[in-house]
């Protein structure tokens, strides 16, 4: 092992040494979206079609009186990206802490990104 190969290794170990556990978790789903071919999310921009794959972090049934929709966060490491299911209450497997890679188009609500209706698979637990 080079000198410079050790120095890398060393920052390597150092950084994970005192990175917090949320910055740890960041860094494996950012590297679990790359492996998957997912865009990260703080690149996603309005009217982009993208794949996104992350972690569900919460599941919210809201009722309406028009039309109930169930919304998701997903979390690749890099940003949030809501998925909004229009006229749904519940879908089976979307729950937090689920893996799963969206596809759609990304508009904006509120500030946040949006995926309506995306595309999904999920991921088998691990």
């Amino acid at each position: 092992m080079t000198t410079d190969e050790s120095r890398v290794s060393l920052r390597g170990i150092l950084r994970r040494l005192t990175a917090s556990e949320a910055e740890i978790e960041a860094q494996e789903l950012q590297r679990e979206s790359a492996e998957c071919g997912g865009v990260p999310a703080r690149q996603c921009s309005r009217g982009q079609v993208v794949s996104v794959t992350g972690r569900l972090r919460t599941v919210v049934y809201t009722p309406r009186t028009n039309l109930p929709t169930l919304e998701a966060d997903l979390y690749d490491g890099s940003d949030v990206v809501t998925l909004v299911w229009l006229g749904r209450r519940h879908i089976a497997g979307i729950e937090p802490g689920r893996h799963l890679t969206a596809r759609g188009r990304v508009a904006v609500r509120d500030d946040r990104k949006v995926i309506f209706n995306p595309y999904y698979e999920l991921d088998t637990p691990k």
